[in-house]
């Protein structure tokens, strides 16, 4: 049950390389990027600072969000706050002439940073991601080049995103790896494989992006119709477990979890979230979201203990209901290194 005087998120820390955050992060994506149209500047402004507010201090962009325009947001309204808030961006995967470019030579590594770096209006970016392998690229390559971005100042620690345990190893052999990123839910368990326990083995935090499963997991899309009612431009219409087939499959998962969720008197995101926070001390996950009703209401998962009985609980729902459908098309599949 939710206590009614749900804590501040700042309250409780987890370690992401040299620093201390609540358990809960701020992904920001959203706000510019790949749902639709963006928030206008001013409501996306009051949904950062309602986060900052409510005890939010991890922040994570990326040079990919809005082509900058995420970055240049984040700029703006957090700066006069930057020394109160863990900055997070990405490297490696931007917008080039309107297309979205893997790229991770040392070269455009470095003048994506310098970019960035005006754009957040600050001199140091707290945690770096490679936010894809560039394949065509060794990793320690593309670590070396953000080695020396740490050497020189301009960021403090270095993470991954969506790389397997192997390339974490040899990425970590060059430089230590304070974070590695990849979605991670009750529906998209991968990390599990192997990526989670690589992870506590090098001390590197595990952040969990889409923990709701890109809403999914919070009820947010409960009917076909929901679905067809998505802007063009939304990401989801590319993932073939939002196709009308596959979903209409998970509809009994869906309903099971909102019925546990009642029986445990939260919401479904809370459920999500609580989860994620049970699972291991060194998973931090980042939900996004464009209301500051649902900011609030996911903060609220700081409030809910989960028994062992309700984790065995909730892996029996989960072995009930298999999970339809690949989070990525093939296309986007083999661009992604984690296992599967």
């Amino acid at each position: 049950m939710i206590s009614p005087h749900a804590h501040a998120a700042g309250s409780v820390t987890r370690s992401i390389g040299p620093f201390l955050v609540p358990p809960l992060g701020l992904g920001c994506m959203n706000l510019s990027h790949a749902y639709g149209t963006p928030l206008d500047p001013a409501t996306a402004a009051n949904l950062l600072l309602s986060a900052l507010e409510a005890g939010v201090t991890l922040f994570d962009t990326a040079a990919l969000y809005g082509f900058g325009a995420n970055e240049t947001l984040l700029g703006k309204v957090l700066s006069p706050y930057r020394h109160q808030i863990v900055l997070a961006s990405k490297c490696g995967m931007t917008g080039v002439d309107g297309r979205r470019v893997i790229d991770g030579r040392p070269a455009v590594l470095t003048q994506t940073c310098d970019q960035a770096l005006k754009r957040l209006n600050t001199d140091t970016i707290d945690l770096y991601y490679l936010h894809r392998w560039d394949r065509k690229v060794p990793i320690e390559e593309s670590v070396g080049a953000l080695s020396r971005l740490v050497e020189a100042g301009k960021i403090r620690a270095i993470g991954l995103s969506e790389v397997s345990s192997a390339t974490i190893r040899r990425a970590h052999a060059i430089h230590p790896i304070a974070a590695v990123q990849t979605e991670y839910s009750v529906w998209t368990r991968n990390a599990e494989i192997s990526v989670l326990a690589t992870c506590q083995e090098i001390g590197a935090a595990f952040v969990a992006f889409s923990p709701l499963g890109r809403g999914y997991l919070a009820n947010g899309l409960s009917s076909v119709a929901h679905l067809a009612a998505l802007p063009d431009n939304d990401i989801r219409h590319a993932m073939p477990r939002f196709a009308p087939d596959n979903f209409l499959a998970n509809e009994s998962f869906r309903r099971a979890w909102v019925s546990m969720s009642l029986e445990k008197r939260c919401t479904p995101a809370q459920l999500a979230l609580a989860w994620l926070l049970h699972r291991c001390p060194h998973i931090i996950p980042i939900p996004g979201t464009t209301s500051v009703h649902h900011l609030q209401e996911n903060l609220g998962a700081l409030s809910l203990q989960l028994s062992e009985t309700d984790m065995q609980a909730i892996a029996q729902l989960c072995a009930s209901y298999p999970i339809h459908g690949n989070r990525y098309n093939e296309s986007t599949q083999s661009e992604i290194d984690t296992e599967s």
